[in-house]
């Protein structure tokens, strides 16, 4: 009996091992708590612990998103020489002083109920932890069934958007040990997600790794810019490049650095930004719009098929809804 169980231990732990050996994410950090016997006599609990916020920013705002870019450092890769995850503290920690820090609740079990929905709670947790819910995952636009146990919590795992690693590489190494532990259990830089999903991801950042959903990528994009600036984190020309491509996809511009220190012109000597032509194979009712930004200037965005201006040139997703 001491030998079965011995091998069925660590079994175990090379399971968690295998799922965490090459991404600084979740998987197997979470809290040692699997499972119960018999039904929870509730499915809900109204939680006493203040609930941490994604801060995902709202639609339009590629603009912001690429301006705040514009303030990153762009450089390579510093040497991954001295990472490993403990310079980013105890996974979860509620030793921190970010939102959700000091609840008496790990950061892993926070996300979950942030994330979840239709949560059934550990009865006897204070409302920390979530033995079952819903996960509409962003990355790959499914609903995954969560139900915690030893072989089902890795389904759902809890992504560091701007991964450890590669924030070491970019960084992190000047920040101190507090800063580290504050940005490992940030909530805006956690998000739940698909497991599988998340494993392949690893420490890629935009230049090498997207979420396959297209629709969340100017979002995801835009939290890696708010969180890389919050902690002084810098980006290379490529994930650069890449974040730009994603976010002028949505209908932001790019800043132009070679205008920005260029006199503002004064009202009158500004050019209307609604140019009307009649090209006569627009198929756009005679109006033309050079960009979103113009169509937004001149507030007739968002633009639907068959409207005056619509173009596909304009609808970067072709959903026939451009400038959204």
């Amino acid at each position: 009996m001491i030998v079965v169980v011995a091998v069925a231990t660590l079994a175990g732990l090379l399971g968690l091992i295998a799922l965490g050996s090459d991404t600084d994410d979740d998987a197997a950090a979470a809290p040692s708590t699997t499972s119960t016997t018999g039904s929870p006599s509730t499915t809900t609990s109204k939680t006493p612990f203040t609930t941490a916020s994604a801060t995902q920013p709202a639609p339009g705002d590629a603009n912001a998103a690429l301006a705040k870019l514009a303030t990153l450092a762009v450089k390579g890769r510093a040497p991954k020489t001295g990472y490993s995850r403990d310079q980013f503290g105890q996974a979860w920690s509620d030793d921190v002083t970010v939102d959700g820090g000091h609840n008496g609740c790990d950061t892993r079990n926070d996300i979950l109920r942030r994330d979840l929905t239709s949560i059934e709670l550990k009865p006897g947790s204070n409302g920390c932890v979530v033995l079952s819910g819903t996960l509409q995952d962003p990355y790959t636009d499914t609903t995954i069934a969560f139900v915690r146990g030893e072989d089902t919590s890795a389904a759902v795992q809890i992504d560091h958007l701007v991964a450890l690693s590669d924030a070491w590489q970019k960084g992190a190494q000047q920040l101190g040990v507090d800063e580290r532990r504050n940005f490992a259990n940030d909530p805006r830089n956690l998000q739940a997600v698909d497991g599988s999903v998340n494993q392949q991801k690893g420490d890629g950042d935009a230049a090498t790794w997207l979420p396959p959903n297209r629709s969340y990528r100017c979002t995801y994009v835009s939290r890696q810019i708010g969180v890389k600036a919050l902690y002084r984190l810098w980006v290379t020309p490529a994930e650069k490049d890449a974040m730009t491509r994603i976010l002028t996809a949505c209908g932001g511009v790019p800043v132009d650095s070679t205008t920005a220190d260029q006199p503002t012109s004064t009202p009158e000597d500004t050019a209307p930004p609604a140019i009307t032509t009649t090209e006569p194979d627009t198929g756009d009712g005679g109006v033309y719009y050079a960009n979103c930004s113009a169509a937004r200037a001149a507030g007739v965005a968002p633009l639907h098929v068959g409207e005056p201006g619509y173009r596909p040139g304009l609808d970067g997703d072709n959903d026939g809804v451009a400038c959204e």
